[in-house]
């Protein structure tokens, strides 16, 4: 049975908003009367997002901003602000991963992951701020398991997500006065997105193993990841900040790293 929320008229940018669980969070804002900005690299992903939003009768708003540059997110929050207004929820998604051992994987290859994960976060928080409902406003932050299981091919994303965690938190120390909440969410595997597809086996077997490690004995889905969005987000989570929740069947450790640990081992075999 879904939770009823009821986001009507109020300003939700997703950043990472144009694919996968960012996506699924921004449908879900539109579905309950929010007007939603989505913001990615890609124009064509971006239109397709609007498309998709606008169908679900919401009002939307595309931007193309790489959260790697500082003055090109300022520039999508300036357009967002100025098009519907204070920000109520900042959901900030953006991510890059792939499976590396640290001897494999080049300065370049951590760099790219730590400027999208941590930096990218730090641009979008930071570059929101001016714009947010204050008080009121709730930012959410995706994180992931790596945060806090260290995970052998996944150094660089270890490294990334650990500091958008320590962020989530100062944030909250900093923004709280202000009536800003800051959290994030941790998802576990979650079913049809490009995590899932990048990080896990694809054989059936594979598929069955990652849920048998699952103590709910499923994936999770995109309503799943998109329902604890809009439960941060409304009042009913008004005094709830500084926090990393996990979404994740009560499995992130257990799945997770077996997961990402037999992809890895099915990569090698087919190099």
């Amino acid at each position: 049975m879904s939770v009823s929320f009821d986001f009507t008229g109020r300003h939700v940018v997703v950043f990472g908003g144009t694919t996968g669980i960012n996506l699924g969070i921004a449908c879900a804002f539109a579905q309950v009367g929010a007007r939603v900005s989505v913001a990615s690299r890609k124009q064509e992903n971006v239109d397709a997002a609007v498309a998709m939003l606008t169908g679900l009768g919401a009002q939307a708003l595309g931007l193309v901003a790489d959260v790697r540059d500082d003055d090109s997110v300022a520039q999508a929050m300036a357009q967002a602000h100025a098009r519907f207004g204070d920000i109520d929820v900042l959901v900030s998604g953006a991510a890059g991963n792939f499976l590396a051992e640290v001897n494999a994987l080049s300065s370049n290859g951590f760099k790219v992951v730590v400027d999208i994960d941590l930096n990218g976060t730090f641009h979008v928080m930071r570059r929101a701020y001016p714009y947010l409902k204050k008080p009121g406003a709730s930012i959410i932050n995706i994180t992931a398991p790596q945060s806090v299981v260290p995970m052998r091919y996944q150094a660089h994303v270890c490294a990334a997500k650990a500091g958008v965690d320590q962020l989530t938190r100062v944030l909250a120390l900093e923004w709280g006065p202000a009536g800003v909440r800051v959290n994030a969410i941790s998802p576990g595997p979650i079913d049809g997105t490009e995590g899932m597809r990048r990080l896990s086996p694809q054989s059936a077997e594979g598929q069955d193993m990652v849920r048998r490690t699952v103590p709910l004995g499923r994936l999770g889905s995109l309503q799943d990841i998109a329902q604890l969005a809009m439960f941060l987000g409304s009042k009913a989570a008004s005094y709830i900040t500084g926090t990393i929740i996990a979404c994740d069947g009560g499995g992130a450790v257990e799945s997770v790293k077996p997961m990402i640990e037999a992809a890895a081992q099915q990569h090698a075999a087919n190099v």
